[in-house]
């Protein structure tokens, strides 16, 4: 029998793709065929966002939860709990290899480890399913590249979790910003702030799990053999590179607005900095960064400086576009001529006046004690992947959202970890850090 690391290197192989790519469309969906979708990872971030959100809207789409596949038998048996509570029952499989051999899904969602996302999926769509993929996309740019080629070999329909680009206020000021009326972008500045020292900490669980109930093995898929450690398989955002941590986790969000909002997809370098300064637990990835991005092409360049820390919730989030005539701002959702050219300045300099005309965004904010995301966030792009599901029109955040965003984010975890300038070769599609490849 195939393993699943054999399959993973496969589905890197163009002709492994393509076999398995065209068998999966021996079921093709009808407008009033039921959807039949499998769980890859019964974690906090299905049970507390995901679940919800698909639930809600499962009958009014005629979408429905079939199969459960996690690595640790106690997900498993808590799925089977959660869902008989609701009048449903799921299968349950102890590994992906099981839940598609049993042909009891027709989609999936993924919402892993942070590095596995992209070898699943990619495993995914080679097995024939739609799939709704966590963010961040891929946590190094060989995974990123073999979830890209699968996906767009196999046509598969994908939405990566990267919420806003289904949420008005920001559906809003991106229309706004492509409409020209905001002027060209000259500054961006993102921040994500919490003082939570149990964030992404599992004590009660580390404390219960055993090697014996779970797979380890598979759970590391191409990471470099380790030993058995269950705050690596459980607090596994805490850990290079198991997750980028700040970067797969927050920056993967607000990062993409950049990219969504201009049409450019990846930044040109990055500078970065960071470190463990209060949760000194063992963690490895920082409790503290700061990245200054440049990005730019011939018509428009502008810089992005990206903050985060876990010691101090001040500010909380931050989302503010600049431009010579104003601001947009993401957390009060308003549009405003604040810092604009001011007539006095601009005459001095035989010029205009530049001052934006005030305006509001649709209401939406977001909360920095939420799991990434409100619900209305999550049940909004859940929806617009069930609706592409069906009709096969490219979701709001699909694969190219996803694959772009991690370029993002491992420049910056390429400059934190390695003290060097990042770029990216667009030719051989590889982050480069001091001028090397970086590898983890």
């Amino acid at each position: 029998m195939t393993t699943r690391r054999e399959f993973i290197q496969k589905s890197a192989l163009a002709t492994a793709g393509v076999t398995l790519g065209a068998k999966s469309y021996s079921r093709i969906l009808g407008a009033n065929d039921r959807v039949r979708v499998g769980i890859v990872g019964f974690s906090d971030r299905f049970k507390g966002a995901l679940a919800p959100a698909f639930m809600s809207l499962a009958k009014e789409m005629n979408f429905e939860f079939t199969a459960v596949s996690d690595l640790w038998n106690r997900r498993r048996d808590e799925a089977v709990t959660y869902f008989k509570g609701q009048g449903v029952t799921v299968k349950t499989a102890r590994n992906n290899d099981e839940l598609y051999a049993g042909k009891d899904t027709d989609a999936v969602i993924i919402s892993t480890a942070d590095f596995q996302h992209a070898l699943l999926l990619a495993e995914a769509v080679r097995a024939g399913q739609d799939a709704y993929c966590e963010k961040p996309f891929a946590e190094t740019m060989a995974d990123a590249r073999v979830a890209l080629k699968a996906v767009q070999e196999t046509g598969k329909i994908v939405q990566i979790g990267s919420q806003r680009r289904s949420t008005p206020n920001y559906i809003a000021a991106n229309d706004y910003i492509r409409s020209g009326k905001f002027g060209k972008i000259v500054m961006v500045e993102m921040s994500w702030n919490v003082n939570q020292p149990g964030r992404w900490r599992r004590p009660q669980l580390t404390g219960v799990i055993k090697e014996s109930d779970t797979d380890w093995k598979r759970f590391q898929l191409n990471r470099a053999p380790a030993a058995w450690d269950p705050r690596k398989y459980l607090e596994f955002r805490l850990f290079w590179p198991y997750s980028s941590g700040i970067p797969g986790q927050w920056m993967a969000h607000q990062i993409d607005t950049v990219h969504w909002f201009t049409g450019l997809n990846h930044p040109r370098s990055v500078a970065a900095n960071g470190g463990i300064y209060q949760w000194k637990d063992g963690r490895t990835n920082y409790d503290t960064i700061t990245a200054v991005m440049d990005y730019g092409d011939a018509n428009q360049a502008f810089q992005v400086v990206y903050t985060s820390r876990f010691t101090n919730s001040a500010g909380g989030t931050k989302e503010i576009y600049f431009s010579n005539g104003g601001s947009l701002n993401l957390d009060t959702n308003k549009i405003t001529s604040d810092g604009g050219l001011q007539e006095n300045e601009a005459k001095a300099m035989n010029m205009k006046a530049n001052l934006l005309e005030n305006a509001d965004l649709p209401g939406f904010r977001v909360e920095t004690s939420a799991n990434t995301g409100s619900d209305p966030m999550t049940t909004a792009h859940m929806r617009n992947w069930m609706e592409c599901v069906r009709s096969r029109a490219k979701p709001n955040a699909d694969v190219m959202a996803g694959y772009n965003h991690s370029i993002a984010n491992i420049m910056c975890t390429a400059a934190l970890r390695t003290g060097e300038k990042a770029s990216f070769d667009e030719a051989k599609q590889e982050v480069l850090a001091g001028g090397k490849v970086f590898q983890y």
